[in-house]
């Protein structure tokens, strides 16, 4: 055989294996490949908008009326072996109040970050509890609202804490199927903790109904002054507090919050490691999310 066509052979041959072995990889673990974990429209048909969301005001949610506050399509199990609905579920403000406690500016906040990041995560609106991880400050009301909306929790690893202390009100949202990061927090102008900086750089365009430098001036008296302060100024920032969230979800949110995607985003670089559960537990809620259905609809196969 001619020694160049016997070349020409071997190096077609070994990029073919080469080729192979790629493709073997990627099928094999889909996240390598950063593939959705399924395609709406395509390979699913998931129906949205067929669970009113609860958008009726109260005094515990008042916000939830206003134009912008956030509703979010939730995609979940059926059961806790069983696979994908077809239909999402609604949740608003008010559903999280429930959660949390009680309601308060820093739950609204976070729900408003988490609706902005879900944006860029999720172009289809669809939420899939089942693949997000989540990384917050140590604030009751992020860290809250993180786990709700994710379905993250500590001990199953995928809840973190930031190790950078100045990330204490952003929110990093981490799609595992399509290895996606999304840091978000909200836009300077709007933050009203007197102690912490904004972290990403973009500033607000629309003039808020209340000065935030007097809603952080009477913060940073309030805490100072322990429980020795003025029944007045409690009462005062609880209003002021009140005014403000109103004012921000009757704005589009992305007047208000900002958003960067990370790119080669590593989980260890952003969380704590002090925070974390050593030998975490697997989920087994979500194991046959995509099992395959019966041949026939009346069969034990």
């Amino acid at each position: 055989m001619n020694i160049q066509i016997f070349k020409e052979i071997i190096i077609k041959a070994t990029f073919f294996c080469f080729l192979l072995i790629i493709t073997l990889l990627l099928g094999t673990f889909p996240s390598l490949a950063g593939e959705p974990t399924y395609r709406q429209g395509v390979d699913v048909f998931i129906e949205t908008g067929v669970d009113p969301p609860d958008r009726v005001p109260t005094w515990y949610a008042p916000q939830v009326a206003k134009p912008y506050a956030p509703v979010f399509e939730i995609l979940a199990t059926r059961g806790t072996q069983g696979r994908y609905y077809p239909y999402t579920y609604a949740v608003t403000v008010k559903d999280l109040a429930k959660e949390h406690g009680h309601d308060c500016e820093g739950l609204t906040h976070a729900a408003n970050c988490c609706y902005v990041a879900f944006k860029i995560l999720f172009p289809d609106r669809i939420i899939d509890r089942s693949v997000l991880w989540g990384i917050t400050g140590k604030s009751p009301c992020w860290s809250d609202v993180t786990a709700y909306l994710t379905g993250a929790r500590m001990q199953y690893g995928n809840l973190g804490v930031f190790k950078d202390k100045r990330y204490g009100h952003c929110i990093i949202l981490y799609r595992e199927d399509t290895k996606q990061a999304v840091l978000v927090t909200w836009k300077k102008g709007i933050n009203n903790i007197p102690w912490e900086d904004v972290m990403l750089p973009e500033k607000i365009k629309w003039e808020t109904k209340v000065d935030t430098e007097k809603v952080m001036e009477l913060k940073n008296k309030v805490r100072k002054a322990g429980g020795k302060c003025n029944a007045y100024e409690v009462d005062l920032l609880r209003y002021y507090q009140y005014m403000h969230i109103n004012d921000i979800v009757s704005h589009p949110l992305e007047a208000s919050y900002q958003t960067k995607v990370l790119k080669d985003f590593r989980w260890e670089d952003w969380v704590d490691p002090t925070k974390i559960i050593p030998n975490p537990h697997k989920r087994a809620d979500i194991r046959k999310k995509d099992f395959p259905y019966r041949k026939k609809p009346i069969s034990t196969e």
